[in-house]
């Protein structure tokens, strides 16, 4: 895995750095992992470079805290969290990415994209992804009520795009109107 590597270019045989080896024991855990990891992932992307893009990142992170997780109880439940939250991540990105690609009469999509990144990520998981409230919490490392507060901070904020589109005001102004 870790051999010379040679320019083909012009025959010299000059040797090229070599990539720094990596532990044994995490090349042993990505060989068991990655088909099964690439699996998840393509099955939750559907796109198969997102899902390459997705584990790499995965196992990249398991690389950067391979110490701190050799010492965990579970290391295959540990470094499947950080797998699943990585592809939760690209599932996250890639709907934010369709609501700018979308286009909207009544002005919702935009309106989408303006609020705060927390509660444009609940509404993501929650209304487009269709994740529980306690899946959404779990992802985003908050409880399932902060997710609820966040959906109807959200709703408030969209509330004004859907009631100018039908033509509504609120009860309140209505009933000064007349």
């Amino acid at each position: 895995m870790h051999e010379d590597v040679f320019r083909a270019d012009d025959g010299s045989g000059s040797a090229t750095q070599e990539p720094l080896p990596l532990p044994l024991d995490f090349e042993a855990h990505y060989v068991m992992n990655q088909e099964a990891w690439h699996s998840y992932a393509l099955y939750r992307l559907a796109v198969n470079d997102v899902a390459e893009r997705a584990v790499h990142r995965a196992f990249l992170e398991v690389l950067r805290n391979w110490d701190t997780l050799l010492t965990e109880p579970n290391l295959p439940q540990q470094t499947w969290s950080i797998l699943r939250r990585v592809v939760g991540d690209e599932a996250l990105c890639a709907a934010r990415d369709g609501i700018t690609a979308m286009p909207s009469t009544i002005g919702l999509y935009p309106a989408l994209l303006k609020l705060p990144q927390r509660q444009l990520d609940v509404i993501i998981l929650r209304y487009v992804l269709r994740y529980s409230s306690q899946k959404t919490g779990w992802y985003l490392g908050i409880t399932a009520s902060t997710v609820d507060h966040h959906c109807r901070k959200a709703r408030e904020r969209l509330t004004p795009v859907y009631r100018r589109h039908r033509g509504t005001a609120p009860k309140q102004h209505r009933e000064e109107g007349r």
